[in-house]
C-alpha cells in the first residue's frame, strides 16, 4: 500500500509563505562565496581539490567564521517556515542560466563536474554559496552514505530511473514522504535551491498541521504501530537492525491542540499490511488529507523552498525529462535547528546504521542567535568517509 498525491493539483503558491531577499543581501551572498572560493583556490597545491568536497577544514572554517559578515536580512530570511503550511518560498539569489552549464546527467557527474576546475563554472561557488545560507538557518549536515557525503546534494533526473521513488526519477510521482523519516537524526529543515526548471516543474508540499483528522484517528497515529524502513536508494543490510515502531502523528502539548502536530511520514516504506483494519483505515485517511491540503511551488531559478520537515511532506509531480542539459536542477541542503527538540524517545533508535556527517558541530561552535549561542545536543557526528557509497547514484528526495 502506498499513497500518493494526485498528479493534476491546481497551483497555489498563495497558499505557501513568501519571503523576500532583498537584492543586496543577495548578491552579498553570491559575493561573500566567491571571496571564499578565490581564497580556497588561492591555497598550496591540492588544498582546493580537496575543499570540492565541502568538508575540508578550511572551507568549514571560513563559512563559520565569516557567516556573520552577511547582512541581518539573510538570516531573517532563512528563518523557518511561520505559518501553518510548514513551507515557505524566499526570493531571490541572483543568478542566470548560463552560468552554470548544462544540467548533469546525475549527482556524479555534478560532483566531479564541480571538482574540475575547466567544468565547474560557478557550481562549487553557488554550493558554498548554499551552505552560507544554510548556516545562517542552523546546522546543515549530510549522510555518510548519501552522494558521497556531500553536504549539498545535487537533484538532477537520471535516465533510467524514471519511474523510482528517488530525486533521480521524473515520469513517475515522487510520492509525499517526510525526508529520511525512518532516521532520528533527519533534517528539521529541508531547503531546496532552483538553478534552473524550464518546464515549471512542481513540488508538493503538505502540511499536517492544515489537516482535519477525528480524536480516535489521531489517537491511533500516535501509538507507536509500525517502523519506517530506509529506502530502497539506502541500499540493503538494514534488515539486520531492529526495526522500531514508531508514532506516524504526535503533538508537544495535549492531543487536542493541532498547532503543535507533528509527524514521521513515509508510506512507501511503512509496512502497513502488517497493521490492523482500524489502522490502516486511519492512515488512509491521513493521506487523503495531506492530498486535500497540497500546495504545489513551481520553483524558479535563483528561489529556494524552505520545508519544516517536522511538520510537512514534500514531493514532486511527474515530468518528461530530455537529458540534454537543459533539464531541472536542484540543490539541497539537510539543515538541523538547534533549539528544535524532539521526542525524548528517538534517543533510542538505531537509524538502520546509517551516519550523518555534521561538520559544524565537531566544530563547536554553533551558531549564534540574536547574539546567544545555540546549545548543541546533537548526537555524536561522524568524520566523512567517501571510500564508498552504498545508495548508489540515486537518492529519496
Amino acid at each position: 500500500m502506498k499513497g500518493v498525491l494526485s498528479e493534476r493539483k491546481t497551483l497555489h503558491p498563495v497558499e505557501i509563505e513568501r519571503r523576500e531577499l532583498p537584492t543586496t543581501a543577495g548578491y552579498a551572498v553570491r559575493a561573500l562565496a566567491r571571496e571564499i572560493c578565490i581564497t580556497l583556490d588561492s591555497e598550496p597545491d591540492g588544498a582546493a581539490d580537496i575543499a570540492r568536497t565541502l568538508t575540508d577544514p578550511a572551507l568549514l572554517e571560513q563559512i563559520d567564521a565569516r557567516v556573520g559578515e552577511l547582512p541581518e536580512q539573510v538570516r531573517v530570511a532563512l528563518r523557518p517556515p511561520a505559518t501553518a503550511a510548514g513551507a515557505t518560498i524566499v526570493g531571490k539569489l541572483p543568478l542566470t542560466d548560463a552560468e552554470f552549464g548544462p544540467t548533469p546527467p546525475s549527482w556524479v557527474e555534478a560532483a566531479r563536474w564541480s571538482g574540475e576546475a575547466a567544468r565547474r563554472a560557478k557550481s562549487f561557488e553557488l554550493d558554498i554559496a548554499m551552505l552560507l545560507l544554510a548556516r545562517s538557518a542552523g546546522e546543515p549536515f549530510g549522510w555518510s552514505g548519501q552522494q558521497g557525503g556531500r553536504l549539498v546534494n545535487n537533484i538532477v533526473p537520471s535516465h533510467g530511473h524514471e519511474h523510482e521513488q528517488s530525486g533521480a526519477s521524473s515520469r513517475t510521482l515522487l510520492s509525499p514522504h517526510t525526508e529520511d523519516a525512518f532516521h532520528p537524526d533527519r533534517a528539521n529543515l529541508l531547503m531546496l535551491a532552483c538553478l534552473r526548471n524550464p518546464d515549471g516543474v512542481g513540488t508538493t508540499v503538505s502540511s499536517v498541521r492544515r489537516t482535519d483528522l477525528a480524536d480516535d484517528e489521531r489517537r491511533l497515529l500516535s501509538t507507536a504501530t509500525l517502523p519506517i524502513l530506509p529506502d530502497v536508494s539506502y541500499g540493503t543490510g538494514h534488515e539486520r537492525y531492529r526495526a522500531t515502531p514508531l508514532p506516524t502523528l504526535w503533538t508537544a502539548e495535549s492531543d487536542s491542540d493541532t498547532a503543535d502536530l507533528t509527524l514521521r511520514y513515509d508510506p512507501a516504506y511503512t509496512p502497513l499490511d502488517d497493521a490492523d483494519p482500524a489502522f490502516r483505515l486511519a492512515y488512509t485517511r491521513l493521506t487523503a488529507e495531506l492530498e486535500r491540503v497540497c500546495v504545489t511551488a513551481a520553483l524558479t531559478p535563483g528561489e529556494l523552498l524552505l520545508v519544516d520537515n517536522d511538520v510537512a511532506v514534500h514531493g514532486r509531480v511527474p515530468f518528461a525529462a530530455r537529458y540534454d542539459g537543459t533539464d531541472r536542477w536542484l540543490k539541497r541542503v539537510n539543515i538541523r535547528l538547534p533549539e528544535r527538540r524532539r521526542r525524548a524517545a528517538e534517543a533510542d533508535e538505531n537509524g538502520y546504521g546509517q551516519r550523518i556527517v555534521a561538520p559544524f558541530r565537531a566544530i563547536g561552535k554553533p551558531l549564534a542567535i540574536d547574539g546567544v549561542p545555540a546549545r548543541v545536543t546533537a548526537r555524536t557526528a561522524v568524520r566523512l568517509d567517501t571510500t564508498h557509497d552504498d545508495r548508489g547514484t540515486v537518492e529519496h528526495s
